[in-house]
């Protein structure tokens, strides 16, 4: 059996999307007995769960928005690179694919009607599981996103800055790989590519936030008290 034929990337894409599509916000304000897109910014989010909830929950949600971009990717690896090492250069192309489904998945999520969050933490999950060559990129940016929040205190100028990074971090970090002869550009052209769309989407997603960085309405952390639901709402 050809275990790269096409059915078998189909179904590796479709796991990444399946899996990525899981809105962990929405249903941890259902737990909490609340819809989460009727507060605060309506966004499903780690961000807007924190807001509404708390730093605890919002962090929950970052966390299990991350694993589920983290998951695929290292399934295909699992599968591939351990199972099948020989295929260790379609991995290269492959998980990067699965990687990108998951956040289109979060992103487009069918079970809210394909408006999703905004990828921020599924994108640093499934970047951070493409070891070796993205996992440093993707701390890069959350060291990024880290000093730009610290500066500013908007998380969503932090969110693009840190997207942005991203393709310049990993062009950083092939060049400072020592390999003789040196890397080929088209052989992460794929991965470059994938991280440079995965930016622009964090960027587009962000727009409304843009808008508002403009116009100086946009809030800072710390600078508003969270949104509470009511204690009606919450209750079960």
């Amino acid at each position: 059996m050809n275990i790269m034929a096409a059915p078998l990337w189909t179904v590796m894409i479709v796991i990444g999307f399946v899996c990525g599509s899981i809105p962990f916000g929405l249903i941890i304000g259902r737990a909490k007995g609340i819809d989460i897109r009727q507060h605060g910014s309506k966004n499903i989010g780690a961000t807007n769960v924190g807001r509404v909830l708390g730093r605890k929950f919002g962090l929950l949600c970052f966390f299990l928005d991350a694993l589920k971009g983290a998951l695929p990717v290292l399934g295909v690896w699992w599968f591939l690179a351990r199972q099948h090492p020989e295929q260790t250069n379609i991995v290269g192309v492959l998980m990067p694919l699965v990687g990108v489904a998951a956040i289109l998945g979060h992103v487009f999520s069918p079970w809210v009607g394909f408006r999703g969050g905004k990828g921020v933490a599924t994108s640093f999950g499934a970047l951070l599981s493409m070891w070796p060559l993205m996992t440093f990129p993707a701390l890069g940016a959350l060291l990024v996103w880290i000093i730009v929040l610290k500066i500013f205190r908007f998380v969503s100028l932090a969110s693009i800055c840190a997207a942005i990074s991203l393709p310049l971090l990993l062009i950083a970090r092939v060049k400072m790989i020592a390999a003789e002869p040196p890397i080929a550009v088209d052989s992460y052209l794929p991965l470059l590519l994938a991280v440079t769309t995965l930016a622009l989407l964090v960027v587009w997603k962000h727009r409304t936030n843009i808008t508002r960085l403009r116009s100086g309405t946009e809030p800072r952390i710390g600078a508003t008290k969270p949104t509470e639901p009511s204690s009606a709402t919450l209750r079960s």
